[in-house]
């Protein structure tokens, strides 16, 4: 992980520590979202029978897309480090 000392310097970043953290926290509000949206279909249902599993169905395929996203946009996030580390360590054996 990393310390209290990397916050305030800038050799290390810190951003590939904690990407994991924000990663779960998209995923928990996509549910949330997602839960949410099942809840509302279910009384939609009432109402119109049609329309609750037209909304149920919304919902869970938007909990999927979320879920996907959330991955996607944490590896692009990681991606930029990593390229970043590897330019480093090329500009290290002096071929950049």
């Amino acid at each position: 992980m990393f310390s209290f000392r990397d916050l305030f310097q800038w050799e290390r970043f810190v951003t590939p520590s904690i990407i994991k953290l924000f990663f779960w926290l998209a995923v928990g509000i996509v549910i949330l979202f997602g839960l949410s949206g099942i809840a509302s279909a279910f009384k939609m249902m009432t109402a119109n029978p049609g329309a609750g599993i037209l909304m149920l169905l919304a919902a869970i395929l938007g909990v999927g897309c979320g879920v996907i996203f959330a991955r996607i946009a944490s590896e692009f996030i990681l991606i930029v480090f990593r390229i970043n580390e590897h330019l480093g360590a090329l500009r290290g054996r002096g071929e950049i």
